[in-house]
């Protein structure tokens, strides 16, 4: 029986609480989780979600089920066992065991690209900083379980930005053009979002502006469309639909159409069970992937103005399903199957900058069997957060002022 989401069969997040009558120090506070936390709960739950989703990466929910003998609940092995070092498609990656993937280690990436800049981004961002750290300073790469250069572990489509940026000498502007459209700048930029905290017009803009170095076509759209998604979500009172909304007034050509007709047929569900197929039929059309995920159809990825990447738009879908929960909606991505690690990062940072709390029993092992401190890139992106809010209201404030001296407006208007 389908039934249409309402608020009286919506999971939702923790009730937000009562805005203190006295503010507390560092100004008023709106309803829900403060900054710090909303950072957290989006970066650990990004790398949660991606650790949860990578050793079943690939397969459809019926292979899931039957590998599994159920539902994925939480951390589990490789898909082949012991043999993950020699088992193709995917050696000699250990996926699983609550390992991270490459979507985590781009994200933590980005974030070291803001601890350096300490400003917004963009193309040159990427070029000056991100790829000298992805091709010179060696880091534990938990799915190979050794120190080696992050280089040696990220796909062809994020090497791009090494062969276009550092040997090829493009303009970071123009470079992501000829590169697979793909989920692949949207996977990690969920930091934009954070950075421009309730402001997803701005995130949007910063994201297109740095995503122009790695993508084009829809896959730089998602990646604007995602950190447009996860500033939404860090606005005080944000919910599921508010999130929605913003991407939808923002999104552009098949990324809007396809979000808008996934998250149309998730209002339908409260259960990820129930959700799972419709959701998949729905992004169909604008998937340029196909059916089989491991046999991509002849068009895939390439560039077009009616098609969309099928990650976000699904993301967003189990958001909804879930009401903003941060288990249900990533145990929804994990479960879709398909590309279900770079879709449960994207979940798991949306519903974490709501305010969805990560299970413990979750990030702590994530973090232990990564090898990773999974919270102190959120500490490092709060205080460039607050650094970067800091001048953009001292620089909003001249224009202000330069703008009232033109006669243009009074500064009380």
């Amino acid at each position: 029986m389908i039934r249409a989401m309402t608020p009286e069969n919506r999971r939702t997040p923790r009730t937000p609480p009562e805005v203190p009558a006295e503010a507390p120090p560092g100004g008023p506070r709106g309803p829900g989780p403060a900054l710090e936390e909303r950072v957290a709960g989006a970066l650990v739950g990004a790398a949660v979600g991606d650790a949860l989703g990578g050793p079943v990466e690939g397969y459809s929910p019926d292979q899931i089920l039957q590998r599994h003998g159920g539902r994925v609940h939480g951390v589990v092995g490789p898909w082949h066992g012991d043999d993950w070092r020699t088992a193709r498609p995917v050696a000699p990656y250990h996926k699983g065991d609550g390992h991270v993937t490459d979507d985590t280690l781009m994200t933590h990436a980005l974030v070291r690209v803001y601890a350096t800049v300490r400003d917004h981004l963009d193309a040159y961002a990427l070029a000056d900083h991100l790829v000298p750290d992805l091709m010179t300073n060696p880091r534990w790469i938990p799915e190979l379980e050794a120190e080696t250069l992050p280089l040696h572990r990220i796909f062809l489509a994020e090497k791009w930005l090494v062969a276009r940026l550092h040997y090829g000498h493009v303009d970071p502007r123009e470079a992501g053009v000829g590169n697979i459209v793909n989920c692949g700048a949207a996977m990690y930029t969920a930091p934009v979002g954070l950075v421009n905290a309730a402001n997803p017009a701005a995130a949007y803009a910063e994201a297109i502006d740095l995503a122009g170095a790695h993508q084009s076509s829809y896959g730089r759209e998602a990646a604007g469309v995602l950190a447009a998604a996860v500033a939404a979500a860090s606005a005080p009172g944000a919910t599921p639909d508010s999130v929605v909304t913003a991407c939808l007034a923002l999104a552009k050509d098949g990324t809007r159409t396809a979000i808008e007709k996934v998250c149309e047929a998730a209002a339908r569900y409260t259960d990820f069970e129930s959700a799972l197929a419709p959701l998949r039929a729905a992004v169909a059309p604008y998937d340029t992937v196909g059916p089989d995920y491991r046999s991509p159809a002849p068009d895939a990825r390439r560039p077009s103005r009616v098609r969309a990447i099928e990650e976000l738009p699904v993301a967003l879908g189990m958001l909804v399903v879930a009401g903003g929960d941060y288990r249900h909606s990533v145990l929804g991505a994990v479960n879709y199957g398909r590309d279900c690690d770079s879709i449960a990062t994207m979940a798991g940072a949306m519903a974490g900058a709501l305010g969805s709390p990560v299970p413990d029993e979750w990030s702590k092992r994530v973090a232990e069997a990564s090898r990773l401190d999974l919270w102190e890139p959120a500490r490092t992106l709060t205080e460039v957060a607050r650094e970067v809010f800091a001048r953009d209201v001292r620089a909003r404030r001249a224009h202000e002022s330069a703008f009232a001296a033109l006669g243009g407006t009074r500064c009380s208007d």
